[in-house]
């Protein structure tokens, strides 16, 4: 009975020796996968084929990039819950796929916070209040005058229903106190093609957008939306600055895993690309993006992604937001 106890204690050991090995040899297999959620082309893939290719010479194993768009996120998200937590399937998710959507949407495929490892915050880009150059408005208190004066006759473009755009509009029209109606696009770029054109009156967008329209002339920047300036478009006050107390609102990009991903993976993959982020190219790219990285551990983002989903949690019910 001892030897047969020694034997199956022996042949577990010796099973489970090949696991540990392959785990501490990360990556051991090609490729690694990067989803982007949304379509190619847009300020997620530019991040993910940026950081991807500084990670494969980093880790030594080809990365590959996803495209897997639909539902704000939520198809890409989604299939990156449920794919094996070996660290080879990673998730470049933002603000929409993993705070605006489940705070929005009744029912979601996964849980934003317990279906995810969260492995790394890449930063936050500003949104920016934009008017036609053609419009009155100079200014945010004209801006808000004018909107108490006719309510709900002045309408703001965003680039869908759950984005981060359509959000910031709902947040100014509590925190304003300005009856503006939200129309969604398909995307930014119908969105601020029609706010140049003259056909919809403002809109909030991405600096990233946003930037070339603003400094050609063609729509007039009020303020942007988060605490601080963008370095994108320094001259451009926030909105804090122009009167709206508390306005604080970014749309942010970051780095998930499912679940059960191994936490020394996380933490090497936490590691790798916080190097692959201040790098002087990599930084001068971020910079035109108007990205703004703050140095984070797993645990940190953790808690930033709780807080997150608290916020627009109570942005959606006070606003009385409805999904489509």
């Amino acid at each position: 009975m001892k030897r047969r106890l020694l034997l199956i204690s022996s042949l577990a050991l010796a099973s489970a020796a090949p696991l540990a090995r392959a785990q501490d040899a990360w990556p051991a297999k090609q490729p690694v996968r990067i989803v982007v959620p949304f379509a190619a082309g847009g300020t997620s893939d530019v991040l993910a084929r940026l950081i991807g290719e500084k990670l494969q010479v980093a880790i030594k194993q080809t990365v590959v990039i996803e495209n897997k768009a639909g539902a704000g996120g939520v198809i890409g998200a989604d299939a990156v819950a449920k794919s094996p937590a070996d660290g080879y399937t990673i998730l470049l998710g933002t603000i929409s796929s993993h705070a605006i959507n489940p705070a929005l949407q009744p029912k979601m495929p996964y849980n934003a916070t317990t279906d995810f490892a969260h492995v790394i915050l890449l930063g936050s880009i500003s949104n920016v209040l934009l008017v036609g150059a053609s419009q009155p408005w100079k200014t945010v208190p004209e801006f808000i005058a004018a909107a108490k004066a006719k309510p709900g006759e002045i309408s703001f473009a965003s680039a869908g229903q759950g984005s981060s755009q359509h959000m910031s509009g709902e947040m100014f029209k509590l925190l304003a106190g300005a009856d503006l109606t939200h129309v969604p696009y398909k995307g930014s770029a119908p969105a601020i093609q029609d706010v140049i054109g003259g056909q919809i009156p403002a809109s909030f967008e991405t600096v990233t957008v946003a930037a070339p329209h603003i400094q050609s002339g063609k729509v007039r920047a009020l303020a942007v939306t988060s605490a601080q300036r963008s370095g994108a478009i320094p001259t451009v006050p926030t909105l804090q600055e122009a009167g709206v107390a508390n306005f604080d609102v970014a749309s942010w990009q970051a780095f998930y895993a499912p679940a059960a991903t191994p936490p020394a993976i996380v933490k090497t993959l936490n590691t790798e690309i916080a190097k692959i982020l201040v790098m002087p190219d990599v930084k001068a790219r971020l910079d035109a993006l108007g990205l703004v990285h703050t140095p984070n551990t797993p645990e940190q983002f953790t808690a930033f992604g709780k807080a997150e989903i608290a916020k627009w949690t109570k942005v959606v019910k006070d606003g009385k937001v409805k999904p489509e």
